[in-house]
């Protein structure tokens, strides 16, 4: 065998080594959660997904960045590696409300399913410090950047200024949020429409000087326009020690809820793999609750570990949600014992009396 040859098999052997091995890679994440942008909030809650709860639990999660939450929809319904999603409540719900009359609409939503609701997601919009806007509701008739084609935040931002002004917005743009908030603070015009649970690390990361630049616009509870937004958003607080560059005090501002969604497994004939894995992740996810509200981003302290009613056309994933309820129930504190009655007493005062504190 020449030296031209032996090199030749050497190669062979490593190339398919190489193949072998992104081959594994490949197989072991094929368990995937789409999120959202690299410095959101929603990457950093499938990242702590990823490690606090299913690596410990021996399950390799993979975390995929995305547009947003119409294209988790869509990945989530189509694409066999992705397993898991986070989705905001309203573009769920967009989904629900035009699969009547959307045959696509309802072939995409038909088959997800909620595994847990999350936390409210807060929805920020930003202007020029020397703008003459200090209010949500003042907004109207300005141009917009609603974020990429495809995001929440676009199916956010477009439905909420519907709600608030009974129109559309004339004037959108589409550009990422970092070059929205660049092409700000060099035109001084318009406003940037920004969705992420606090902290979000863009507006978090943001420098002391960052003030003289930018403000986060508050919303009015009494102004009209917020009576209508509030039938499908929230009102959200959002916290002076969240963004200490940009703001001065708490204040007020719309939010929207995250969820945690899956596919069902056994629709149709397209089926996905077993959803032992999931039943897995959802036990781990129960059982290390209070690790993931310690260690993890901060809006999980803003989870609670329950399966509320969901709306209309909303539907829980069977096997997580028998899991879930079964783990909470094992892991429901005790009940604290009752006091020890009060030593009897010859009068008691009316407040005593209508607290049942005398006897």
């Amino acid at each position: 065998m020449n030296k031209r040859t032996k090199w030749w098999y050497a190669w062979r052997a490593i190339a398919g080594l190489v193949i072998g091995m992104i081959g594994h890679e490949a197989y072991a994440l094929d368990f995937n959660i789409v999120t959202a942008g690299e410095r959101g909030t929603y990457i950093q809650i499938g990242k702590d997904l990823a490690t606090i709860i299913a690596k410990p639990a021996g399950i390799d999660l993979g975390v995929l960045p995305s547009n947003g939450s119409v294209e988790n929809v869509k990945r989530l319904r189509y694409d066999p590696g992705i397993k898991l999603a986070l989705v905001q409540s309203d573009v769920y719900q967009a989904f629900l409300d035009l699969a009547p009359t959307d045959r696509s609409a309802a072939d995409i939503i038909r088959p997800l399913r909620v595994i847990l609701p999350l936390y409210d997601e807060e929805i920020y919009f930003l202007v020029a410090a020397d703008s003459p806007l200090n209010w949500i509701h003042e907004i109207k008739g300005q141009p917009i950047n609603i974020g990429p084609i495809g995001s929440g935040t676009a199916l956010s931002t477009t439905t909420l200024y519907q709600l608030m002004f009974g129109e559309q917005i004339a004037s959108a743009t589409n550009l990422p949020n970092e070059q929205a908030l660049i092409k700000l603070t060099e035109d001084h015009k318009g406003v940037v429409a920004i969705v992420g649970g606090q902290p979000t690390p863009l507006l978090s990361g943001m420098k002391p000087e960052a003030k003289q630049y930018v403000k986060i616009l508050k919303l009015d509870p009494n102004h009209p326009t917020t009576a209508a937004a509030l039938k499908t958003y929230f009102n959200a607080n959002v916290r002076q020690i969240s963004y200490p560059n940009l703001l001065s005090a708490d204040q007020s501002t719309y939010a929207v809820k995250a969820l945690l969604v899956t596919y069902d497994f056994s629709y149709g004939a397209r089926q996905r793999p077993s959803s032992t894995t999931l039943v897995k992740l959802a036990k781990a996810l129960c059982d290390n609750f209070d690790l993931l509200q310690d260690s993890g981003h901060s809006k999980w302290r803003d989870v609670r570990l329950a399966m509320p009613d969901l709306g209309s056309g909303w539907t829980y994933y069977q096997p997580t949600s028998r899991e879930l309820a079964a783990c909470i129930k094992a892991h429901a504190p005790a009940p604290a014992p009752l006091p020890a009655p009060a030593p009897a007493r010859g009068s008691c005062s009316l407040q005593e009396q209508v607290l049942g504190l005398c006897k």
